[in-house]
């Protein structure tokens, strides 16, 4: 059985300086893992105000640019998890303006 390969790191200079240990995406042999991307342009700032629809097309954009820092496209994509904000539990629980996260992983082709 062989192992997955090396672990790589990537900075997506696209992306919004990471905070700790955080990064953008990890890349392990074929597999490719894209940590939660927000509406965030490369400054940090929140793109999108209020409205979610907004936020979700940036997000994508941020997800395709991490997903081809890696090598990969949305074609190469196994699983996409998408985290939505309860409007109801807001200041209990998330103090930003974000409304959506999307994550995902992806193979790429041998």
């Amino acid at each position: 059985m062989h192992g997955i390969g090396r672990r790589e790191e990537i900075r997506v200079p696209e992306m919004s300086e990471p905070i700790s240990h955080y990064t953008d995406v990890v890349r392990a042999g074929r597999l490719v893992f894209v940590s939660g991307c927000v509406a965030a342009d490369k400054n940090g700032r929140v793109v999108g105000g209020n409205d979610a629809t907004a936020q979700a097309r940036h997000v994508h954009e941020n997800l395709k640019a991490c997903l081809a820092a890696a090598g990969a496209t949305f074609a190469d994509v196994c699983k996409v998890t998408v985290f939505l904000k309860n409007i109801a539990d807001r200041e209990k629980v998330n103090a930003d303006d974000f409304l959506v996260e999307i994550e995902a992983i992806a193979v790429l082709p041998e």
